[in-house]
């Protein structure tokens, strides 16, 4: 499932249409309806408001976990810290769990950016 199948789904559960969603976001409807249909992916921000709003975990959404809970000290706010340290220390101090976070993020990254990419058509 994808990123804006499971943002769909969850607002579905909850009978909300996507104006009321985009509200509590802060967001117009339009921009939840481009993540619902994969057209555009969150920022940072709005995709940790999305998990709190829906409380699942980051990781989640990101298919990075199957556990729909909220993140927990393993989760992706945990893990970012450890990528933000390591970038800073990179190339020592990075430990072999850091650098596979980090290539397992970058190829994630990568897909989405081609996905993205294809769709515009670019």
């Amino acid at each position: 499932m994808t990123l804006g199948e499971k943002i769909k789904k969850l607002r579905e559960q909850r009978g909300w249409t996507q104006a009321q969603a985009a509200e509590k976001l802060g967001v117009s409807s339009q921009v939840v309806s481009n993540y619902e249909r994969d057209y555009r992916s969150p920022d940072k921000e709005t995709l940790s408001k999305i998990a709190k709003m829906y409380h699942c975990s980051i990781d989640w959404l990101l298919g990075l976990s199957d556990s729909q809970g909220q993140a927990d000290e393993g989760g992706l706010h945990v893990q970012a810290e450890k990528v933000n340290r390591a970038f800073l220390e990179f190339p020592e101090g990075i430990s072999e769990e850091e650098r596979e976070y980090l290539e397992k993020q970058m190829k994630l990254q990568l897909e989405i950016f081609r996905s993205l990419k294809g769709k515009d058509g670019k």
